[in-house]
């Protein structure tokens, strides 16, 4: 009979639990998902520090898509190469920063579908004998380090010219080029073209070159292998769909995006 009784609580015991566990299951899986989202906050209009907080057009975009997917992201801002070690090594989940859609990149990490077409072009004081990419040559071209523009600078001046300085983002770039010690930084349409809209009064000016230049293409970085990827591609091409995108991209850039070229893509 004591036996019994034992064996009758162990029994109660291990139904208990498993009612538990059965509670706790369906609670976490009516709960969202947390994911780490890291950035370089150094990129306005689309990634900058305002009184401490992240914010821009490709904050407030991966908001509405980790949304539309069902997850809550926590934004970190960690500087430029610090994105592709923690996204390599999986100590963050995605990495959103104007990131250029390359076959270079897609060996080592998983895109998402594109949400942003750019180019690079060129940032000059006015009045600069700098017309097109080819009067590059032989000028000092200011760049940030590790990008597209670093990439379009070296195949007119050379991998490893002089003339090429190499800096940890745009700011810094441009600052040298206020300074007079460069003649030009090249880098993503959109940055300079904001960069000379907000400051009149500096008298630079943009010079675009699209024969010089390749079309690129935005996107959302994940760890090779990502089960996040199929979640968030959806996501984007509803964001896109529904009119979002739209709104977002007419706040910050002032303008109205070309949907059908991003839906070419996808």
């Amino acid at each position: 009979m004591k036996k019994l009784k034992v064996v009758s609580s162990v029994l109660m015991v291990a139904f208990l639990l498993i009612l538990s566990a059965c509670g706790t299951s369906k609670t976490g899986g009516d709960e969202k998902k947390t994911v780490r989202v890291v950035t370089d906050a150094a990129y306005a209009p689309f990634e900058y520090q305002d009184k401490g907080e992240v914010v821009g057009f490709d904050i407030d975009f991966i908001k509405a898509v980790a949304k539309e997917a069902g997850y809550n992201i926590k934004v970190e801002h960690v500087g430029w190469d610090p994105i592709f070690v923690e996204i390599k090594g999986k100590t963050a989940d995605i990495a959103i920063s104007s990131i250029t859609i390359t076959d270079k990149r897609k060996q080592t990490y998983d895109f998402s579908v594109p949400y942003f077409f750019s180019k690079n072009e060129i940032l000059v004081p006015k009045g600069s004998a700098i017309k097109s990419a080819a009067d590059l040559k032989g000028k000092v071209v200011a760049v940030q380090n590790g990008t597209t523009g670093q990439e379009a600078a070296e195949a007119i001046l050379g991998e490893n010219s002089k003339d090429l300085k190499k800096f940890e983002n745009n700011n810094l770039a441009i600052l040298e080029l206020k300074k007079n010690g460069a003649d030009a930084v090249v880098a993503d349409n959109t940055v300079v073209e904001e960069y000379v809209r907000n400051n009149p009064n500096e008298n630079f000016t943009v010079i675009e070159d699209d024969g010089a230049f390749e079309k690129e293409y935005y996107g959302l970085l994940f760890p090779k292998g990502s089960k996040l990827k199929a979640d968030f591609d959806k996501a984007v091409k509803k964001v896109i769909d529904n009119g979002t995108y739209a709104k977002l991209f007419k706040q910050w850039l002032k303008k109205d995006p070309d949907i059908q070229i991003l839906k070419d893509q996808q």
